[in-house]
């Protein structure tokens, strides 16, 4: 039987998720997931543990803020030819290079006491945080280049999940060796898990859209290529726009979740079974919804129920805190939420990544990326607080829904507009589409 004929054989709603290219995202997803586990929570579960105290142990997140850099040295991925491992090509060989950097800094931070030196063991846990950066960056290179236009939706999907399952595989495996062996032996076989990503661009081989730059300038010429050619586009200004705005409020409501879930007196057993454990498959159903809807409806109309449903989705934080206390309504507003956010995670990403120039797609995918979050981010982080205590929750939570609809209608006139179209980098238009020069910059 051929690969064909048992996919055939599969209900038409999920065969696109086994095909070809949406399996090497999942792999992909797969290794891009498991150095973050590395350095958050399962780093905190070890420290704790050998007797470092909360200060020090909390300081410890502070190097996650490296993938919100992870844009300053994108450039390097898409420009660089590296040495004796470039005749494989520039993704391939870049996955490679940085699979083999995590597993050394995941190695190094295995064999090192926190107890014996701290300073130490920080400086092996910024460099998990860059290795996994770097590796971030090529993943989401290679996915966006290997994925066909219509597949940007479902490889997504596909990707996301392999996110949460690396994720949460590698930390469950941590906790399960540490406590029958050691730390070390734990922290040393889930570097393993930068494998998949590895063989995956060994099976495959460069990806086809790829577009090798030519006669590009120095190194300085070619790291700000990629903002020049985006920002000349059509309507760039509004687009970069509705990067920054589309995800305050998801943003603010969901940071400040566990803050109304305490003050409301939830026990940490009633948030673990409603915030993590039902939250956790409402995300993944969220998942499989978006990419069904991205391949029933296409992208913009994905993305236009996507950011309604965001939207919406806050006031059941609004209506949690009027409530009270009820678990009822504590599951209904998690599993909306966390469904909404799956969908928004899906169809956004794609968004992001079509409008990616296949010549520039590390560098330009590092960089919205980063926009997508950070206003949100800064927000929480310098006013949040202040705002739920002068307005209450109640009102807080109304104020990110409102503050959500700017997103919502800039997005709508964009897409009226044609804008949507326009503004597409060729790796979210097909060989045709190109070839007839519709919408978005062809590369250089």
């Amino acid at each position: 039987m051929s690969s064909a004929d048992w996919r055939m054989r599969l209900p038409a709603a999920v065969r696109p998720y086994v095909e070809r290219e949406p399996l090497a995202a999942l792999m992909l997803g797969l290794s891009s997931g498991f150095p973050y586990a590395m350095i958050g929570a399962t780093l905190t579960t070890r420290l704790a543990q050998d007797g470092i105290d909360k200060r020090s142990v909390t300081a410890f997140s502070l190097a996650l803020l490296v993938y919100n850099l992870k844009w300053i040295w994108s450039p390097l991925v898409d420009a660089l030819r590296l040495p004796l491992l470039g005749r494989l090509g520039q993704r391939v060989s870049w996955l490679l290079f940085a699979g083999v950097l995590v597993m050394a800094a995941v190695a190094w931070l295995a064999v090192l006491d926190p107890k014996a030196d701290l300073m130490l063991f920080a400086a092996a846990a910024v460099a998990v945080a860059v290795a996994g950066a770097t590796y971030d960056i090529v993943i989401d290179a290679y996915r966006i280049e290997v994925l066909k236009p219509e597949q940007l939706g479902v490889g997504s999907g596909m990707s996301q999940y392999g996110w949460r399952i690396g994720s949460v595989a590698a930390g469950s495996l941590a906790l399960f060796v540490a406590t029958r062996g050691d730390w070390t032996l734990a922290y040393l076989l889930c570097a393993g898990f930068a494998l998949p990503a590895m063989l995956t661009g060994l099976v495959l081989g460069e990806p086809e859209r790829h577009r090798v730059l030519v006669d590009a300038g120095n190194f300085a010429q070619r790291a700000i290529q990629p903002l020049v050619e985006f920002v000349k586009r059509r309507g760039a200004l509004l687009v970069l726009l509705f990067v920054l705005l589309h995800k305050i409020g998801d943003t603010l409501a969901n940071l400040t979740l566990r803050l109304l879930l305490n003050d409301l007196g939830f026990s940490n057993e009633e948030i673990a079974t409603w915030d993590v454990g039902v939250g956790f498959f409402a995300y993944l159903a969220g998942i499989f919804i978006g990419g069904a809807l991205y391949s029933g409806l296409g992208m913009q109309r994905s993305v236009l129920i996507a950011l309604v449903l965001m939207a919406v989705s806050n006031l059941s934080f609004a209506l949690l805190a009027w409530v009270g206390h009820s678990n009822a309504l504590l599951a209904f507003t998690i599993a909306f939420e966390n469904t909404a956010s799956g969908i928004g995670g899906v169809v956004v990403v794609a968004y992001l990544s079509a409008l990616c120039n296949l010549a520039f797609t590390a560098t330009q995918y590092a960089a919205l990326s980063a926009a997508a979050s950070v206003v949100g981010r800064f927000i929480t982080g310098t006013t949040a607080g202040g705002l739920i205590e002068s307005m209450g929750y109640v009102s807080f939570y109304v104020f990110t829904t409102l503050i959500a609809l700017p997103g919502v209608f800039l997005y709508l006139g964009m897409l009226r507009s044609g804008l949507i179209d326009r503004s597409l980098g060729d790796a979210g238009r097909s060989e045709d589409q190109r070839g007839r020069g519709d919408g978005g910059a062809s590369a250089p």
